[in-house]
């Protein structure tokens, strides 16, 4: 399937749980366990580019799901040195996905697609700097790759999750390297360094 520049960010091929509560109590002359972390730092994502870094808001009253997964394969190391696949000049920055092809995904380390999270325009939209979920033509087919964008597209409202939001450094997004032709495919793409949920930075 062909893609023309400005259309919608995909994926060709379309793949959570949760860890069970422990039911070991706190000896009384044990040590105090540890605070919960802080909500801001847990729903704050990282990204390290070649270019500086970039701080997400995650959105979980938007897209819990979505952001879960996010977090998930961001702690599980997933996003590190993958490549920026697909970068259209005015529009998005594409990538998570490890082979570089576009249809690739985290579905195969064996996790679900997940269903849509839609927002009504209403209440979020895609502008410059909001972060995306991409999908084929099956709404409920989004999986690890997602997008930044340099602008505001309308077009996808109420069409593609949204589940975090830049809110610094958006000029090392800036300085993705751009692909060619109408699908905007890139040769020799920049690389997400690493990812991480600002909760685990290390102290200091």
């Amino acid at each position: 399937m062909s893609d023309e520049a400005g259309t919608p960010p995909t994926e060709i091929i379309v793949t959570e749980g949760t860890a069970p509560e422990s039911t070991e109590t706190v000896p009384s002359n044990s040590p105090a366990a540890p605070a919960e972390p802080d909500p801001k730092l847990e729903n704050t994502l990282i990204l390290e580019l070649k270019d500086g870094a970039v701080t997400i808001e995650l959105l979980p009253e938007l897209a819990p799901k979505h952001v879960e997964r996010i977090k998930t394969l961001a702690r599980a190391g997933f996003y590190d040195n993958t490549p920026f696949h697909r970068v259209i000049e005015g529009f998005m920055a594409q990538g998570g996905d490890p082979t570089g092809t576009g249809t690739g995904g985290a579905r195969d380390a064996g996790y679900d697609d997940l269903p849509a999270e839609f927002s009504p325009p209403g209440k979020a939209r895609f502008v410059r700097g909001t972060c995306g979920m991409a999908r084929t033509a099956n709404p409920d087919s989004a999986n690890s790759q997602f997008f930044i964008m340099f602008a505001p597209a309308p077009s996808l409202d109420g069409q593609y999750t949204i589940w975090g939001r830049v809110v610094g450094g958006m000029e090392a997004v800036d300085k993705i390297k751009r692909g060619t032709g109408g699908n905007g495919i890139v040769q020799g793409p920049d690389r997400l360094v690493k990812a991480r949920v600002a909760a685990d930075a290390p102290a200091g």
